[in-house]
């Protein structure tokens, strides 16, 4: 009967633990709620079709139109300026940028002229006896020569024999030889081709300057030319005489600038073409780095929008009926940040801002609070 009794009592205990455990288990079940629909907030433009300007954004670096850099034809010592030989130097027209030393060569110039006034004062006797009606024209050239001052023209021959008589006694060679030694004694001075600054001065006053030597560069500080590159794409669209809006990069300062010509030729690397742009302001200055903005046409019946607003570059998202759509749109031009597209109805609404996760079909509620992303952008 022990036995039997402990049996029953084991066997009780066991049921009963079996029970508990039941029970400790569904009373730490957690009932899950029934999964709530989650509807996005965003933010949407109404579509408005209108025409857009395309402006090309481009830069580059002014350089001055009116440039001149001064190169040295002779040999000598740079003796002296019209004022000093300084980078900033302003020179009026006709001043003397440079005078080099060209005593030596003057004197050689001399020692011509006075060779060429013996030669035609050894052929006045033959003149007096062959050719009596040539004398006195010789004459008055030999009265009016002055071996200190440039050759003045030699006296027109009237006749063939004239001229086989003269050019027999070498005055002929000799008078252009002394023509070219004057052009050369003329190149001891540079003189300024126009008003305009010194901006590089590699000499000064003593330096001893060799032919081909590079002595300074001079420029017209009045007109300036910005040269950018383009696409090629929009070279027919740019015109001469088009107007140009210019900044610094700083974005401080603003100039105007005008079309003033552009390249037929692309460039076969970056299929790009050159555009100048002329400027006449005296804040601009040699070197400045200048952002342009070309007017390149006019699209109508567009809209432009962030590229990042673009699906595989030619969808785009918009809200109907509260749930998001993905529709073709056509893109026509393409900027660093911005995208000009057609296709758009009047009156869709637009996603202004990017929606994470987004897909076809997605249930969304328009938000009545502008953008604040847009609004600190414009």
């Amino acid at each position: 009967m022990r036995k039997i009794i402990l049996s029953l009592l084991g066997l009780l205990l066991i049921i009963a633990a079996v029970f508990g455990a039941r029970a400790i288990i569904n009373s730490n079940t957690i009932e899950r709620p029934p999964l709530q629909k989650i509807v996005k907030t965003v933010f949407v433009d109404t579509v408005l079709n209108r025409e857009v300007p395309i402006i090309i954004p481009a830069n580059g670096t002014v350089t001055a139109l009116g440039k001149t850099e001064l190169f040295s034809e002779v040999e000598g010592v740079f003796r002296s300026s019209s004022k000093e030989f300084r980078p900033g130097q302003t020179y009026q027209r006709g001043q003397v940028l440079l005078n080099i030393d060209a005593s030596e060569f003057a004197a050689n110039v001399r020692s011509a002229r006075s060779e060429l006034y013996n030669s035609i004062t050894a052929i006045m006797p033959d003149l007096r006896l062959d050719y009596p009606e040539l004398y006195p024209k010789w004459e008055r050239y030999l009265n009016n020569f002055d071996v200190n001052k440039n050759l003045s023209a030699l006296p027109e021959t009237a006749s063939n024999q004239e001229k086989y008589f003269i050019s027999g006694r070498g005055i002929v060679s000799s008078y252009y030889n002394i023509k070219n030694l004057e052009a050369r004694l003329n190149k001891f001075t540079i003189i300024a081709p126009y008003t305009g600054v010194l901006t590089e001065a590699l000499v000064t006053r003593g330096s001893l300057i060799r032919p081909g030597q590079k002595l300074g560069e001079f420029i017209d500080p009045t007109e300036f030319e910005l040269e950018v590159a383009i696409t090629k794409s929009f070279s027919d669209l740019l015109k001469i005489g088009e107007k140009v809006k210019l900044a610094n990069l700083e974005g401080s300062q603003a100039y105007e600038g005008e079309v003033s010509r552009i390249n037929s030729r692309i460039d076969q690397e970056s299929q790009s073409i050159q555009v100048f742009i002329k400027i006449e302001d005296e804040r601009v200055k040699e070197g400045m780095y200048l952002e342009a903005n070309l007017n390149a046409g006019i699209i109508e019946e567009a809209i432009e929008i962030p590229r990042e607003l673009l699906v595989d570059q030619n969808r785009v998202y918009v809200v109907r009926d509260n749930v998001l759509q993905l529709v073709e749109i056509e893109p026509v031009y393409f900027s660093s940040e911005k995208v000009v597209i057609k296709g758009l109805e009047n009156g869709v609404k637009l996603i202004s801002a990017p929606v994470p996760g987004a897909f076809t079909g997605m249930p969304v509620e328009i938000s009545q609070v502008p953008n604040p992303v847009k609004n600190r952008q414009n």
